[in-house]
């Protein structure tokens, strides 16, 4: 069976993944990140590419995907929290992630995707 992780593999590991813009949930003992890529075809790509690596990992995400946001949130459910899984698959999925996506930092705040933008822009001239 997988084990949490301990105090001091959380006080290693935690602060760089937070940084990366992945946020804890004590209440879950779970890890959060929202990527906001630039069109629903990127953030398929990503998710398509990061359900490989967790499938070879046997490991796999809780997630949505609306539009361009990919919301995950990761734990263990064998051990009921944090594991070294989440940790491998966090920093895997930043990988696929690539440079340049937008992060969602504030979970608090409300996710809005690129349809709620084009739904209330203007209709286009023609």
């Amino acid at each position: 069976m997988t084990e949490r992780l301990s105090q001091s593999e959380r006080d290693a590991e935690l602060p760089a993944l937070g940084e990366a813009g992945w946020g804890a949930d004590p209440a879950r003992d779970s890890i959060r990140k929202i990527w906001k890529f630039a069109t629903f075809s990127e953030a398929w790509g990503f998710m398509s590419r990061a359900a490989l690596a967790a499938e070879k990992m046997n490991h796999h995400p809780e997630w949505t995907n609306v539009y361009n946001v990919v919301d995950v949130t990761l734990t263990t459910h064998d051990c009921d929290g944090l594991s070294a899984l989440d940790i491998k698959l966090a920093r895997r999925m930043d990988k696929l992630a690539g440079a340049g996506v937008e992060i969602q930092r504030d979970h608090s705040e409300p996710v809005e995707c690129l349809c709620k933008l084009h739904a209330a822009a203007p209709p286009a001239a023609g």
